[in-house]
């Protein structure tokens, strides 16, 4: 007689499921507001548009942590990179001039290990919690041969809101604004397949072993959470002075910045104005990349950069400088399409 077979020989452990599932109950209720309708268990989540917002509209974006979360399974540190979807979807809504509202997530792994769904899911609740958003619900699913064991994939959604008349899509933007820079706290969540392949096929390192010239780990190194740029924006944004963001992602500077400005504008770059961190020139020596190269495949130490009018810049540059952002003018709009560097 042929063995019973149930869906736990199979590779989905319903049981220990539920027990995750459970588990995350005081994190989302963690990040709950007086707009959250709905708890844990139901099958959509529910939430209460805002009242007091000017002909409201919504805005959304979603993304991944990419390969970023191959570095997570080698170091064993699986909190970090639900910060980083959380703070990398906030990042592409703000830009748009809005605020989060709520955040989902989709977590799919290959075999349920124990305590590493709950660090992920205890990561995205510090992260809405920090971005002011409620983690309003997701999903885990076991996908057994799908994944490989002890790996998984992390993927998010953010809904947020803006006034019509505050909603920033470029259409402000002059020849002659400033741009200011942010810096990034490290790689984000991008260039994450080539950074992989210098330091570990290219150079022979561990997670565990110093990174070249860093006085840090590897693993500590390449883990730096994506950074949020919600709380040291919104108050230029509420006071208007604000005519266009890039978040920069996948594609850096030349990638992402063009699609903030309007149809004829460009951006003119000083590449003298800001020290390129050292973890990139240490990627970029280990593995003697271009310099093109790596301005079009990492953020080189620009995490964000804000559009402002020249009369203005000096006055916002000093109210991020006084909140404590090292912020600094890297550039200028120009009558010219695309990204120049002087």
């Amino acid at each position: 007689m042929s063995r019973e077979i149930d869906y736990r020989s199979a590779g989905v452990d319903l049981d220990r499921g539920e027990r995750e599932k459970a588990g995350f109950r005081g994190l989302l209720e963690s990040t709950r507001d007086e707009r959250t309708l709905s708890k844990l268990g139901l099958f959509g989540g529910l939430y209460a548009v805002p009242t007091g917002v000017l002909d409201p509209v919504l805005v959304s974006s979603t993304d991944g942590v990419g390969t970023k979360l191959k570095v997570a399974f080698l170091a064993g540190i699986h909190d970090t990179v639900g910060r980083d979807i959380v703070n990398h979807c906030v990042n592409d809504i703000l830009v748009q001039g809005a605020r989060p509202l709520f955040f989902l997530d989709y977590l799919a792994i290959g075999v349920l290990a124990e305590g590493v769904v709950h660090s992920v899911v205890r990561g995205v609740a510090e992260g809405c919690r920090e971005n002011g958003c409620v983690l309003l619900g997701g999903e885990t699913a076991q996908m057994p041969e799908f994944y490989p064991a002890g790996e998984y994939d992390l993927a998010g959604f953010v809904v947020g809101i803006v006034p019509r008349d505050r909603i920033l899509d470029g259409s402000a933007v002059r020849a002659g604004d400033v741009l200011l820079g942010l810096p990034s706290s490290g790689l984000h969540t991008n260039g994450y397949t080539l950074a992989r392949k210098i330091v570990f096929d290219a150079s022979g390192l561990g997670v565990d072993d110093p990174f070249p010239g860093l006085g840090a780990t590897v693993g500590s190194a390449l883990l730096r959470v994506h950074r949020s740029y919600l709380h040291v924006l919104l108050g230029e944004l509420e006071r208007g002075s604000i005519r266009a963001m890039a978040h920069i992602t996948g594609g850096g500077l030349p990638g992402n910045l063009p699609r903030s400005l309007p149809t004829g504008l460009g951006a003119e770059i000083r590449a003298s104005s800001w020290t390129v961190p050292p973890l990139f020139r240490a990627l970029q020596e280990l593995g003697s990349v271009r310099d093109d190269e790596m301005f079009r495949v990492f953020n080189m130490g620009v995490g964000m950069v804000v559009v402002v009018p020249c009369a203005e810049a000096d006055l916002v540059l000093a109210r991020l400088r006084g909140s404590g952002e090292d912020a600094w003018v890297l550039g200028s709009v120009v009558e010219e399409s695309g990204v120049h560097f002087i």
